[in-house]
Parts: C-alpha cells; structure tokens; sequence
C-alpha cells in the first residue's frame, strides 16, 4: 500500500530525515515512536503529501505521488488519505454531522448523499446523538472521535493519525485506540500512526522506533 524508499528531507542546515525507506502492506497498523524530533511528524507528512522530499521517491496504490501535479495531488489527498491530528481541528461553527461531510463536500458528494454517509460512520462510532452538536459542545473524546469519522467519509485506503490520543484522558485514549483496530476490521484500511503512547505503539501490527531521522527498527 505504502513503498517510502530513501526520503530526505531538510530544513535549512538541520537535516530531518537521512534516508529513510519504509514499506507497508494493505490493512496493516504501524507504529511510529521515538524522541521528539527524531522525525516522525516529518516523515508522516511527507507520506501524506501534506510535505514533499528533497529526494527519494512515495507510492500510494501504485501511485507515484511525488510526480503528480499540485491540483492532482490534492484530489488524490482527498479521496485516499485519509488524517487525524493531535489537534482535531474542527470548524467551530458547523455541527459535529456538518464538519463530517467537509471532505465529502470537497469530492463533490451530493449533500444528501454526504449527510446520509455521515450519518452511518457516526453511528458505528456511537456519536448519533452527538451529531447535531458544535464541536465546543462535546468532549475531548468525542470531538477526536468526530475527527476520526471526518477522516473516513470518503472511504480513503490510508489514514494516517499525529499523535491522535495525545490531548486525551487515558479512558478516552484506550477507546480511540481499540476504535482503530475495530475500524481496520471493519474497512480494511492501513493505518500508520506517530504516537508517543506505549500502550497504543505497541498494539500495532508492527512498531518503528525513529532516532535522528532514521529508522532505527522494526519490532513484529
């Protein structure tokens, strides 16, 4: 799903990632940890194309990403890649249902059809009575749990999650972790996930330990 080979990447003259290849299969959960500024973050954004390399080269599906053009990049971000932030970044201004459908929207869903969609994710997240409340309204977990459904509205093949549980209690952290697994289950998408949470690394299918912008390992 995932062929990452020789990324660098550099920020004036601190150099981020030195050459870091990585490959992940269709429906697995990967793990990311490591210091903070090892790279990580970095690394993900580059594989979400939210970043671009110095060098090496990022297929997605078979798709060399890094040759698309800017406009085909975005719509291909849009329909494959699917995000959580630490931050959930909601709009305050829509309905948790309404900041859902966003993504959709963006694809050119039919409103009825995006509302319709929205509406069925939330539910298996057990978020239908939250779906018509403003994102200051609802809980820490819960307004993660509105960011996760957001991510998955237009069904993409990969979503990748920064620190997801980072700003959460622990209960809620435990319920959006095993809400990847049920969710990896259920769709069969590929999650790749940057987290400094022993407990949530060490669930995935596979962890990579970063220092100093390389992989340092693999851990089955």
């Amino acid at each position: 799903m995932i062929i990452a080979k020789d990324i660098r990447k550099s920020y004036g003259s601190l150099e981020v990632l030195k050459g870091v290849s990585l490959e992940v299969a269709k429906g697995e959960i990967i793990s990311i940890v490591g210091a903070s500024g090892a790279g990580k973050s970095t690394l993900l954004h580059i594989i979400g194309t939210l970043d671009k390399a110095d060098s090496g080269s990022t297929e997605m599906n078979g798709v060399a990403v890094q040759k698309l053009s800017e406009k085909k990049l975005a719509d291909f971000r849009n329909k494959h890649i699917g995000f959580v932030f630490q931050f959930h970044h909601l709009l305050p201004e829509f309905t948790a249902l309404e900041n859902v459908c966003i993504p959709a929207f963006i694809k050119g869903m039919k409103r009825r059809e995006a509302m319709s969609k929205a509406e069925e994710i939330m539910a298996f997240m057990n978020l239908t009575d939250r779906a018509h409340h403003k994102p200051s309204e609802l809980s820490g977990g819960e307004q993660q749990r509105v960011a996760v459904a957001r991510a998955l509205i237009n069904d993409p093949d990969v979503i990748l999650a920064d620190e997801p549980s980072g700003n959460l209690d622990s209960a809620s952290a435990v319920e959006l972790h095993n809400l990847f697994f049920k969710l990896r289950d259920t769709y069969s998408q590929t999650y790749v996930i940057v987290t400094h949470n022993a407990e949530l690394a060490n669930m995935a299918d596979r962890k990579l330990t970063m220092k100093d912008g390389m992989i340092q390992h693999g851990k089955e």
